[in-house]
């Protein structure tokens, strides 16, 4: 018999994760694993706190109960100095690109290098280059300002700059809202590659049906304060559930899937 493959280590855990602000409960016991060299989606409506569970992940937040680890390191009392070195193996790619006006591209990416290294600068200035290289840019935008960016841009140089530490970790906040589907389709190829070159652990929030399909192993889809369910997009399409059936119901959701598959197991092709 063909030997099993030996399940990936778990590179994030939450336990009975539960997320209140006052009276208003945004988590109750919210429970999933992200497992290394996975790319893995968090998705939900409106309300069902991806952001918030995102915020508490990156040590933005913390939740009023549960566990949380990443990377092995349990958040609950981290030291200062311990969150420093945390932060310091993963990248955030913001949803608004999060990048400093004043400062050029190059100047965004390689500011990690100059807060948390000893690299002199014009180490650092070859480092980031190689880094926008990375991303997907041409080598002027490194002297261009984020005014001067087009939306899809402005997404790759946030990523040029979450990749500048070589995380071991990517997280990324809605990675192609507001793109055309080129440009959509040029961050799906990206994130693939990335993890397929550098064997990143990538934890991604986003309503992109294209993404969801194309690029993520496993999707884990909040309602109602709870995890309603976590599998691949073909997995989850199986299950008949009010909060899970918007993202594989209707026109645009059934555009999106290699094969449109309802809850009774029925497929059908999709549509050329």
């Amino acid at each position: 018999m063909p030997a099993v493959a030996a399940p990936r280590e778990a590179v994030i855990e939450l336990s009975k994760v539960s997320t209140r602000f006052g009276a208003h409960v945004v988590h109750t016991d919210v429970t999933l694993e992200v497992r290394r060299q996975e790319i893995f989606a968090v998705i939900g409506g409106s309300g069902s706190g991806k952001s918030t569970l995102l915020r508490e992940m990156i040590l933005l937040q913390r939740p009023n109960a549960g566990d949380i680890k990443v990377l092995g390191v349990d958040l609950a009392d981290i030291t200062d100095e311990a969150a420093l070195a945390l932060r310091q193996r993963w990248g955030v790619m913001f949803q608004h690109g999060g990048l400093f006006g004043a400062l050029t591209v190059l100047e965004n990416v390689g500011l990690p290098l100059r807060e948390h290294t000893a690299l002199g600068d014009a180490l650092i200035d070859d480092i980031a280059t190689w880094k926008i290289a990375m991303a997907g840019l041409k080598p002027e935008v490194a002297a261009q300002y984020p005014s001067e960016l087009s939306g899809g841009m402005m997404k790759r140089a946030s990523l040029a700059r979450a990749l500048a530490l070589d995380p071991e970790l990517l997280f990324l906040d809605e990675p192609t809202a507001g793109l055309d589907p080129e440009s959509a389709a040029g961050v799906d190829e990206l994130v693939l590659r990335l993890r397929d070159q550098f064997g990143l652990t990538v934890v991604m929030i986003t309503h992109d049906l294209d993404l969801l399909w194309q690029v993520t192993d496993r999707v884990a889809v909040l309602g109602e304060g709870t995890v309603q369910g976590i599998g691949s997009m073909a997995e989850l399409a199986q299950l008949d559930r009010p909060a899970i059936r918007p993202f594989f119901d209707g026109p645009r959701a059934r555009g999106a899937s290699p094969r449109s598959t309802g809850p009774t197991g029925e497929t059908s092709s999709k549509p050329k």
